[in-house]
């Protein structure tokens, strides 16, 4: 192993000189895209349906990969190169008939799904290979992709479903408690340790997940696809519409709509949540409310990172976008289309705007910069609640998202 200094950290690179299959998942020119959740992970480390992407393509490989990422993300989510490399972009979502295609590359051959590449064989360098001199080879189907970060809720179906189908595909399910009221029960599969009772289960819309030691609290009312994770818990009495994700270890009450929370976040009071996406360490304050559709029924408009401006998503319903270890407090009001950057408190009555950059303190009446020292306690106190530590590699991600956002903050 070797590693090379950087102005942002350590860059780590480990080297395998095996000859088995190795397989990468690149960020190339996506990152940006998805915003402001690839700010403190790689593309390949967002969920969406069941698993996150680097999880899918690991299940249908039967082996571990790396992600090509960003320096300050390097040390966090270290790349493994071989002598034998298949590089394949993150934003593409395995199938069979991808994964044949991708498994079948022979040295200098790359994948394309029409003109955007997909894949390609390397037995030199990642970093300097020349893709010239690949042989072109196109994909005959139309595999799932993201390629904006709205997607990971509207395109979150038909990931669900193909999650579903791969996770239980030749497995028995634990037995459903008869005290629910169930429709199509066999599109709802618990994992073992998995706890529902006296909640209304209607799995004829998409398929309910139920992961690992995960919990539904009696009088909840839920309407499939639903992903709960392992170890996450929807409260009492909860009102919740499909597609809808709640990664490992994530609390959710209230009403909620084909929306995404990737781990360790929380909703867990009453308050509408719709067409939205939260990252990991977020909190949602009781009663917090998110508008997803506008008064004039007019597209949607999102913040975009990369031209710094609006744009439109072509959505007509699309509520908030929340990166990690944001919070809100209570009765907290967000416009349709509001981008919340990384470890932003909000708080207070009227609508903020619905750009809110990372490290921003405040609501309606205006922000300042939220200081890292303090953002670094409330982050380490929510994580040692899940007795997970706050370390220095954590802090020197953030550290790295606090002075590249910098322009789009008062300070």
């Amino acid at each position: 192993m070797h590693a090379t200094e950087t102005l942002s950290g350590i860059f780590y690179f480990y080297h395998d000189e095996t000859k088995t299959m190795n397989y990468i998942l690149s960020d190339g020119s996506l990152w940006d895209s998805f915003l402001p959740f690839t700010f403190t992970r790689p593309v390949a480390e967002i969920r969406m349906g069941i698993l996150t992407i680097k999880e899918k393509w690991e299940k249908w490989l039967m082996t571990s990969v790396s992600t090509q990422t960003k320096t300050h993300l390097s040390q966090k989510f270290p790349l493994k190169t071989a002598s034998q490399n298949i590089v394949i972009s993150a934003n593409y979502l395995p199938d069979n008939k991808l994964v044949q295609k991708i498994k079948a590359l022979k040295e200098d051959e790359a994948l394309f799904d029409g003109d955007v590449l997909v894949a390609f064989f390397t037995e030199t360098p990642v970093e300097k290979y020349d893709l010239s001199k690949c042989k072109r080879i196109v994909l005959e189907h139309v595999p799932l992709k993201i390629e904006n970060v709205w997607d990971i809720f509207s395109k979150n179906a038909e990931a669900l479903q193909s999650d579903f189908n791969m996770l239980t595909q030749g497995r028995q399910s634990q037995p459903l408690s008869t005290t629910n009221q169930v429709l199509n029960s066999e599109n709802i599969f618990l994992e073992e340790g998995a706890q529902v009772e006296f909640s209304i289960l209607n799995a004829s819309t998409g398929p309910i997940y139920i992961g690992k030691g995960a919990q539904i609290m009696e009088g909840c009312t839920i309407r499939g696809g639903l992903a709960l994770c392992d170890n996450a818990v929807i409260k009492m009495g909860a009102k919740l519409y499909g597609p809808s994700t709640f990664g490992p270890y994530c609390k959710v009450g209230g009403e909620v709509s084909n929306s995404v929370l990737f781990a360790h976040s929380n909703k867990g009071h009453e308050g509408f949540l719709g067409n939205s996406v939260l990252g990991e360490w977020c909190n949602l304050g009781a009663d917090t409310n998110t508008s997803n559709l506008k008064n004039n029924y007019a597209p949607v408009r999102l913040w975009d990172y990369k031209t710094e401006g609006f744009a439109q998503t072509g959505l007509q319903f699309c509520g908030l976008i929340m990166g990690d270890h944001s919070k809100c407090g209570i009765n907290t009001m967000f416009n349709t289309g509001t981008v919340v950057g990384v470890s932003a408190n909000i708080f207070g009555s009227g609508f903020p705007r619905n750009f809110i950059p990372s490290f921003s303190w405040g609501g309606a009446s205006g922000f300042s910069t939220y200081r890292t020292k303090k953002a670094y306690e409330t982050a380490a106190a929510m994580m040692k609640r899940r007795d997970m530590e706050f370390d220095k590699i954590e802090e020197a991600v953030l550290d790295h998202v606090f002075e590249l956002t910098k322009k789009w903050r008062k300070e």
